[in-house]
């Protein structure tokens, strides 16, 4: 079998840098790389990315012996069709190592061509070290690196405002762009850079923070086989990842003109605001996992896929995501609709395994973050209690207790929350343990046994699961909420 190069594949032919992208991993090329292929496809875009290996060890050196070629594997649900997608992504055309070259990393701020910085560098990698200078070769962390390539770029160009670039970082926190920003002037100001440079960062540089949703389970190692006897070539970096993919980005018309993707199929949105679509994905997608989880593994699936396939806890999770959670949220309802949808057919996916126990590592955080504000809005808007979601907080608490017909459950959390409901459970009475769970600030960032009829419900809710289990237990706590 040959081997993956641009000389086997004809592929000679290569793309001026665009783009310089802080990291060379799995999601990033299943999802950056591969959206700005489908722009280079769509509109003959001519964007050729040059990554850069954020920390010592990597994927250059494997990159570059492919020439930036790799393979990525799409398969997925869409409105109940299993389908696959094959694409051979051609668009990196220059893969750096800083750490063994640091010249040629530097060069990469004197290309005309480049508009743009895109960074995955997860979200520990936006962060301020304050021992990163500009003398080391490369520094540390990703701002420092980024903040040196810049001020190379703003020498060479002479403080040219017309080479300012796009920066658009994707890492998962919260205003991902502001932070960065922040950090580049902390770096300015400590390694005395100078006015004019900042000056320059600040006014010919934007800034835009996003929102990215794919799920990408990365080299498919135990499937490797299958996947290999697809291709007529060599390939050490194929990358699996599932069909859907959103990507959110605040930023204004002139971006949209830089960005042109809505002349293709992808589902990126550039948009004034994007909290209210970070709020639709935590709150339906991430919502709708945590809540299941207690729930599932308590009636007895395994996996996210039996739980929306199951007759029960799939009617549970549906209606617990579309006449409760989505009653909540404050955007176009035939949107958020489709969203769910979307979100359904992703669990369902027959192509990744999720196991329940995998994600319930610290289940009583993200019920706080992800379910409780969209309990809670339910409870302020209607007047009485959402019966799904609340059944759910009652599987969260009774999932604590830490063992279930005689196994030991699969709790993942801090050992001071898990030894604290160790001792609550030592309690028989059920109104006791729910009122002394609910009342806990630390877990749930307010007294929850403040909230009307919340303790009774809970209480009652412990009583059916224990007495007749989930099934039998929800019909009968759901008569009575």
């Amino acid at each position: 079998m040959k081997n993956l190069n641009r000389k086997n594949t004809g592929l000679e032919d290569k793309l001026p840098i665009k783009i310089v992208q802080f990291g060379e991993g799995n999601f990033l090329r299943a999802f950056i790389d591969y959206a700005f292929h489908e722009l280079n496809k769509s509109i003959n875009y001519n964007a050729g990315i040059a990554v850069v290996q954020p920390i010592e060890k990597g994927l250059v050196e494997v990159l570059n012996a492919q020439d930036g070629l790799y393979t990525l594997f799409m398969k997925g649900v869409k409105k109940g069709k299993e389908i696959q997608d094959i694409e051979l992504i051609s668009n990196i055309v220059k893969a750096v190592n800083p750490y063994s070259n640091f010249s040629d990393y530097l060069s990469l701020a004197k290309e005309e061509s480049l508009e743009f910085i895109i960074s995955n560098t997860t979200e520990a990698g936006i962060a301020y070290v304050a021992s990163d200078t500009p003398s080391m070769q490369p520094p540390s962390s990703f701002p420092a690196k980024l903040t040196v390539l810049l001020y190379e770029r703003f020498k060479h160009f002479n403080g040219d405002a017309s080479k300012g670039l796009t920066i658009i970082p994707c890492e998962l926190i919260n205003h991902n762009s502001e932070t960065l920003k922040e950090i580049l002037v902390k770096y300015i100001n400590y390694w005395n850079l100078g006015n004019d440079f900042k000056t320059w960062l600040l006014e010919n540089n934007s800034f835009h923070s996003t929102l990215v949703d794919r799920i990408v389970p990365g080299y498919p190692k135990d499937e490797i086989e299958s996947y290999n006897n697809q291709l007529d070539y060599q390939d050490k970096l194929i990358v699996a990842a599932e069909a859907f993919l959103l990507w959110v980005i605040e930023g204004g018309d002139e971006l949209k003109t830089k960005l042109p993707f809505d002349k293709t199929n992808l589902d990126v949105k550039i948009v004034d605001d994007m909290q209210p679509y970070r709020t639709r994905k935590v709150r339906i997608l991430n919502g709708a996992h945590t809540a299941m989880v207690p729930f599932s593994l308590l009636y007895g699936n395994k996996t996210v896929k039996q739980s929306v396939d199951n007759a029960f806890t799939g009617t549970f999770i549906n209606e617990a995501i579309f006449s409760e959670i989505i009653d909540t949220l404050n955007m176009d309802k035939a949107e958020l609709n489709s969203f769910a949808d979307e979100v359904l057919d992703r669990f369902r996916n027959p192509f990744i395994k999720h196991q329940l126990a995998d994600i319930a590592l610290n289940s009583i955080s993200k019920f706080k973050v992800r379910v409780l504000p969209s309990l809670l809005e339910y409870e302020n808007t209607h007047s009485k209690l959402p019966t799904n979601l609340t059944f759910a907080l009652a599987c969260l608490i009774r999932f604590y207790k830490g063992t279930w017909k005689g196994e030991n459950l699969p709790i993942n959390d801090s050992e001071d929350i898990v030894s604290h409901f160790s001792e609550i459970w030592k309690s028989n009475d059920f109104n006791e343990v729910a009122k002394t769970s609910l009342s806990q600030e630390k877990y749930w960032g307010e007294d929850l046994t403040k909230v009307k009829n919340l303790t009774n419900s809970v209480t009652l809710a412990l009583k059916e699961i224990e007495e007749n289990g989930i099934e039998k237990g929800f019909e009968n706590y759901s008569k009575t909420s």
